[in-house]
């Protein structure tokens, strides 16, 4: 098998990994994961051959951007205070408990190496939070938290390792130094992320073509990564800023046909990569298996400690987090989102999962100093690092469903549906109003403004059927059961024009170009 072949082998187990997990209720990144490890250990698989330094640019970008567009840029500001102790603090607090705890047990890592050890295990993976809670049916408010958490600790430990390794190579550091790499990071991950957004969006304003756009988007992320990078800034900080920048400033109401198909596009892209990205992980465990050269018993004893201290801080740190923000909350009415019980406080902890930023990191150490010698105990840090991630992705991965069922954890399918029930409203509201200001100005016949008034109560009915009964409406039932009638004959008479129009591609000097117009827009109107 060839490097090639293993791609197609990780892009195939990314698509069946999903239907799979969903069957049995396990995350489909952990799957992909055991796939890797059962990859790794055969001898006919090649060893991945992807330079370390290459991972997180072309895994991380994409991933972040997908992650980004289920989310708003007034979520993240209404939740600053839980991501900022989660996504800043404990990872600062788990990077200095980790360096201490490894200096102590590991003979002769000096210090420097030690806080690079702790920076690349203290975030927990954005991709694997996100997409195993996500599967799991929590409450909206912990899948939040996560993902923001997920999201921006990533900034947090990146730069913190880019610190810890300049000064074990150089064998000196500054303090003051440090702090001001960390500030002027930030802003230039900053600015180029908002000047980045905005040339995007005026650019696909000028592109016009939904094709283009859609590939835009694909390029913007990387474009953001790279440019911060060749900056000295934060690739991750830029791509969420672009990324957030364009959500909030780059959506057209009326461009559906963009924005059904730039939902799909995105969906692909983000099960395809993850998938692979997952399986890299098991890949490289030979990595950490070449490492420990007969010296399992003492490899696996510094694992098991690191692992212990990382999973007892996140608990320890965010038991008294949990209280003090809710008791901040309680008294100043914010909206943001906060665990409300000490069993969602636990699932949280538990999904504190390492992945692909922790590889990436891991395998970026290295290899000598500038004074010519090793990297000290650089094959140390590599098991110990892989033994963190296996054990949180694997171990946490597959156990979390059954601690979510254990505990009862559950979304707050109630208030989910009357905030659908609420936009439903405001919609056909909205449209009533729209119809008003027609009416205004144009002279509607009777007939066509009733049925026009009767379209406007359907959008909402159709997003929420307990819209009727705000309406107050006679024959609620009987409207219903119409509108599921009306719904049907158009879909079936949308049906038979798609079959007539798909049979047509196969006539001879029919133009298949035009056949694919044509039904594109079929296919759009039957969405409507």
């Amino acid at each position: 098998m060839d490097q090639l072949a293993l791609l197609f082998v990780l892009l195939l187990g990314a698509v069946v990994s999903v239907p799979v997990g969903d069957r049995f209720g396990l995350p489909a990144p952990v799957l992909m994961t055991l796939l890797g490890i059962v990859l790794a250990v055969l001898e006919f698989v090649p060893n991945v051959d992807i330079p370390p330094d290459l991972i997180l640019p072309l895994l991380l970008p994409p991933l972040l951007y997908a992650a980004v567009r289920r989310t708003s840029w007034r979520q993240f500001a209404a939740n600053v205070r839980p991501i900022f102790l989660l996504a800043v603090a404990l990872v600062f607090v788990t990077t200095v408990c980790v360096a201490a705890v490894a200096h102590a047990i590991v003979p002769g890592l000096p210090i420097a190496a030690a806080v690079a050890l702790g920076a690349l295990v203290a975030p927990p993976d954005p991709v694997a939070a996100t997409a195993v809670a996500g599967q799991l049916g929590l409450p909206r408010r912990l899948v939040s938290i996560l993902e923001g958490e997920g999201l921006f600790n990533d900034v947090t430990a990146i730069v913190l390792y880019h610190v810890a390794i300049a000064a074990a190579v150089s064998g000196s550091f500054s303090p003051w130094q440090a702090g001001l790499d960390l500030v002027l990071s930030a802003v230039v991950a900053l600015a180029v992320g908002v000047g980045l957004g905005w040339g995007a969006n005026r650019l696909l304003d000028v592109l016009g073509d939904t094709t283009l756009q859609i590939g835009l988007t694909l390029l913007v992320p990387y474009a953001s990564y790279v440019l911060a990078e060749e900056f000295h800034g934060s690739g991750v900080l830029a791509v969420l800023t672009t990324a957030l920048f364009l959500s909030e400033y780059a959506t057209d109401p009326d461009d559906v046909l963009t924005r059904l198909a730039g939902h799909t596009f995105w969906d692909i892209i983000d099960t395809l990569v993850t998938g692979v990205a997952f399986g890299l992980i098991g890949l490289e465990l030979h990595n950490a298996i070449r490492t420990a050269s007969g010296r399992w018993g003492e490899m696996l004893g510094w694992a098991a400690v690191i692992v212990a201290v990382v999973v007892v801080v996140r608990l320890l740190w965010l038991l008294p987090a949990t209280w003090l923000t809710q008791r901040l909350h309680a008294r100043q009415d914010h909206l943001e989102d906060i665990p409300t019980n000490w069993r969602e406080t636990l699932v949280m902890w538990w999904a504190g999962m390492r992945g692909v930023a922790s590889v990436a990191l891991a395998l970026a150490v290295p290899l000598k100093t500038d004074d010519g010698g090793p990297f000290p105990d650089r094959d140390e840090i590599i098991f110990i690092a892989f033994g963190v991630i296996m054990a949180t992705l694997v171990l946490q991965g597959l156990t979390l469903p059954w601690l979510v069922k254990r505990l009862d954890v559950r979304s707050d399918a109630d208030r989910e549906k009357e905030f659908e029930k609420e936009l439903a409203v405001r919609a056909a509201k909205a449209a009533k109003q729209r119809l008003r200001e027609i009416e205004a100005e144009e002279d509607l016949p009777e007939e066509l403004s009733e049925q026009m008034l009767r379209r406007a109560f359907d959008i909402g009915l159709r997003i929420s059927p307990d819209v009727g009964e705000d309406e107050r409406r006679e024959g609620h039932d009987h409207r219903v059961r119409r509108l599921k009638r009306v719904r049907r004959i158009q879909a079936e008479m949308l049906s038979a024009a798609r079959h007539e129009v798909v049979a047509a591609r196969s006539e001879p000097g029919a133009d298949p170009e035009i056949v694919d117009r044509v039904l594109r827009h079929l296919d759009v109107r039957s969405l409507k």
